[in-house]
């Protein structure tokens, strides 16, 4: 069955992740659901006189949403029947479209990679040629699209309290990950009934690193299927595409971002292949490529790839 959830109010928490909130959608193991999401808090909406079009209901949303400690706005929660701590939530990620014809890059006093050498606040929207997939940036050069939803996932457990949409943690959350895009599935430990899946946090275009604090945001639609995984028991989440596994670490310190995503890089080998933890490592050490997720979250990001190829079949 397809669903449909409309980003209005009600159906967007702004800046947080909550075990607590209520569900505004209920689907079954198999259904897809159509997601609209939004991007840009007050501050960082275009001024009219640059033309662009404003998403109807984007305001209201500002208006009637309670705003949290982080920036995002995630639409959702979607509870999954059948759903239980233990399980996993397979999330296939079929389509992606641009809401509207702009996108915003932001760079703020001390945040980001570089603080000490960008010390004044910038703030620019970008016009998205969506008939040509380009942005057309100030300086004059175009630039392809490649979107994908930066800050997606299932609840933390109550007990966590209320979090700030900003760390990426075990639930997933705001992983910046710019290889999760259309084709992809990630893999999410289920921490409360339910589930309680939310996506925001669109990006039109994002390097590795996302080093000046964001990429081009932008409000997108997403079209996601979802699947409960008895089968499976994760810690953390991961991911795959057609052609590779992506295992992801988060911390404050990037060494021990690296640690958690390789970690989980050697389980998955073993799952997958049966090769021991040893041999596994030294494959990664041969095959396998450490790459920086992000490096502005709080808890900063890694993610390790390995070509499904590499993979030696099960003896």
């Amino acid at each position: 069955m397809e669903h449909y959830l409309p980003s209005v109010p009600g159906n967007v928490h702004w800046g947080l992740w909550d075990g607590t909130l209520k569900p505004v959608l209920t689907i079954k193991s198999g259904d897809r659901v159509v997601i609209e999401t939004l991007s840009a808090e007050p501050e960082d909406m275009p001024d009219a006189s640059l033309g662009f079009s404003i998403i109807p209901g984007h305001k209201e949303v500002h208006q009637h949403t309670f705003r949290g400690p982080g920036p995002h706005f995630l639409t959702g929660p979607i509870f999954v029947e059948g759903a239980e701590p233990g399980h996993v939530l397979e999330v296939r990620l079929l389509d992606v479209k641009y809401r509207a014809d702009w996108g915003w890059n932001l760079q703020v006093p001390f945040l980001g990679t570089l603080p000490e050498d960008f010390p004044e606040l910038r703030r620019i929207h970008i016009p998205l040629d969506l008939a040509r997939n380009v942005a057309r940036m100030p300086w004059g050069q175009e630039l392809a699209l490649d979107p994908f939803f930066g800050n997606f996932g299932v609840a933390p457990p109550p007990s966590w309290g209320r979090l700030s949409s900003k760390e990426p943690r075990s639930f997933g959350g705001n992983m910046d990950n710019k290889e999760l895009g259309v084709g992809s599935t990630t893999y999410f430990p289920v921490l409360v009934p339910g589930a309680l899946f939310s996506a925001g946090d669109g990006h039109a275009l994002q390097g590795d690193g996302e080093v000046c604090l964001t990429a081009i945001e932008a409000a997108l639609t997403g079209t996601f299927e979802f699947h409960l995984r008895k089968d499976l028991k994760l810690r953390n989440p991961r991911a795959e595409r057609p052609d590779v596994w992506i295992t992801m670490g988060f911390d404050e310190d990037l060494d021990d971002a690296v640690k958690h995503a390789l970690r989980d890089m050697i389980a998955l080998i073993g799952e997958q292949s049966g090769l021991g933890a040893q041999d596994a490592y030294t494959l990664c050490s041969l095959c396998a490529n450490l790459r920086v997720t992000q490096m502005v979250d709080g808890n900063k990001g890694i993610h390790c790839m390995l070509a499904k190829s590499a993979l030696p079949v099960r003896r």
